[in-house]
């Protein structure tokens, strides 16, 4: 009894299993698509077997792959986070593939394409590698089918993608950003992902698409095909867009460099006030403040990361750099001019490196010294005593001797003053000398920032 019971429950299963092995080769075939009329809602009654084919690849050799063609328009660039090193994009894709299980015949179904819900399709599981939050785009439902079993899936993306940024020129820098476009389960053998537009064409939609007049402005579109030499095919198949986009330096340089440049170059004018008033020092340190307040509310402005140092950071650490550097200096200088009387005379070294070298650098030459003992010198060699002379004139001989000690006396007293205010005068000299040394470097400086400046600015026009 228990025999007859479990027979019935065990042919089942093989019955079942052998009537499949039978009609799935059928269904796998190209479905004949027949309209009873020519209108939609027959058309969409005829194509109802295919939907049940939705959760296998649309091919009738499972040995063939399907090409995937991938376009994309680039609505908008949202923004770019220097920290996180991440692009923010808003584009709008479109998927091209053919469904080999459906065709029908446009006259006799009396339309070459309509639109169905996705949900009854096959669809690629195509994604972006560089995405890195969750896509907040609207969802479209649909999609579009035609006669030939093409398939046309469109639909938005917002990508927060990563991208190694280099912002070493900023805020004249260009970033290029990729979307790499691959298969996340079938390999190569399954899926081929082809480009659907050239880049050419997709760069210039992109750019009469582009509502958004924010901080970058879209440079150009390219595309390559990733070509992997693996003959075996296990691997998926990939396609790079690369994304070039520009900074809009013009907020930039109005706000944070043209203000640098003013105070930098207020400070330049600063070196004709005279070094040994203190009104120059207190101008500088008003100068030095304002600058790093300046420095501090535009603080926001400047990209923050950890891979590089901008240029503009070093070129404002100079700036800073160089007023401290002529505060100190103008303190030296005002020591030199004030105090220099008090001075020792100045070293053979500091003679020969700042007043003969550094001098007729700054094309200001040493002075000529006077000559020493140019004056009429008066000595009067005591020689052997006289005899037999009068003593009037052993009297007039001994006031001229007293006389003459008293005039060598005033002699060395003005020989000193003289070597006194020799030294003073080139102590005062070596302060002009460097003076005129930190006004030329200050130049310098200028000018080269300057020429910089434009050549970036040039060059990422240029590119």
């Amino acid at each position: 009894m228990k025999s007859k019971e479990y027979a019935p429950k065990w042919l089942l299963p093989s019955a079942t299993v052998a009537i499949l092995i039978i009609i799935l080769p059928a269904f796998c075939g190209a479905i004949e698509v027949n309209c009873s009329q020519p209108d939609q809602p027959s058309l969409l009654a005829a194509l109802s077997p295919a939907f049940d084919l939705s959760a296998i690849r649309p091919v009738e050799n499972q040995l063939t792959y399907t090409n995937i063609s991938v376009s994309f328009t680039l609505y908008g660039i949202l923004g770019v986070d220097e920290k996180s090193q991440l692009l923010i994009t808003y584009i709008w894709t479109y998927y091209w593939w053919k469904n080999e299980f459906i065709s029908w015949d446009p006259v006799q179904c009396g339309t070459n394409n309509i639109s169905l819900p996705k949900e009854k399709f096959w669809l690629p599981d195509i994604v972006i590698n560089e995405f890195m939050e969750e896509n907040k785009a609207p969802s479209v439902p649909y999609l579009y089918l035609y006669s030939d079993g093409k398939i046309k899936d469109t639909f938005p993306v917002r990508v927060v993608s990563s991208c190694n940024l280099n912002i070493y020129t900023f805020p004249f820098d260009i970033q290029n950003c990729s979307l790499t476009f691959n298969s996340y389960v079938y390999y190569a053998l399954e899926i081929r992902v082809f480009l659907g537009r050239d880049a050419k064409t997709i760069t210039k939609l992109s750019k009469n698409a582009m509502t958004t007049m924010g901080e970058w402005e879209l440079v150009d579109i390219t595309a390559k095909k990733l070509v992997n030499d693996d003959e075996s095919g296990l691997y998926t198949d990939m396609l790079a867009f690369y994304i070039r986009v520009r900074r809009r330096a013009t907020m930039y340089v109005v706000n944070l460099l043209l203000p640098s440049c003013f105070l930098i170059s207020l400070d330049l004018f600063s070196f004709l006030l005279p070094p040994e008033s203190t009104d120059r020092s207190s101008f500088k340190m008003t100068l030095i403040l304002g600058y790093t307040v300046f420095l501090l509310i535009m603080n926001d402005l400047l990209p923050i990361t950890g891979n590089t140092i901008p240029l503009i950071n070093v070129f404002f650490s100079l700036c800073l750099a160089l007023m401290v550097a002529s505060l100190l200096e103008t303190i030296l200088v005002t020591n030199l001019l004030s105090n220099s009387p008090d001075f020792s005379p100045v070293p053979r070294w500091i003679r020969i490196l700042v007043l003969n070298f550094l001098g007729c650098l700054v094309c200001m030459p040493r002075k000529t010294e006077k000559p020493k003992n140019s004056g009429m010198q008066l000595t009067f060699d005591e020689g052997p005593p006289v005899t037999g002379g009068s003593a009037e004139e052993d009297e007039a001989l001994t006031e001229l001797k007293s006389l003459s000690r008293v005039l060598q006396a005033i002699r060395c007293e003005v020989e000193q003053q003289q070597e006194g205010q020799q030294s003073s005068e080139e102590w005062n000299q070596v302060g002009f000398i460097i003076d005129r040394l930190l006004f030329g470097l200050y130049i310098v400086f200028i000018s080269v920032s300057f020429i910089t400046i434009i050549i970036v600015w040039i060059n990422s026009y240029n590119q």
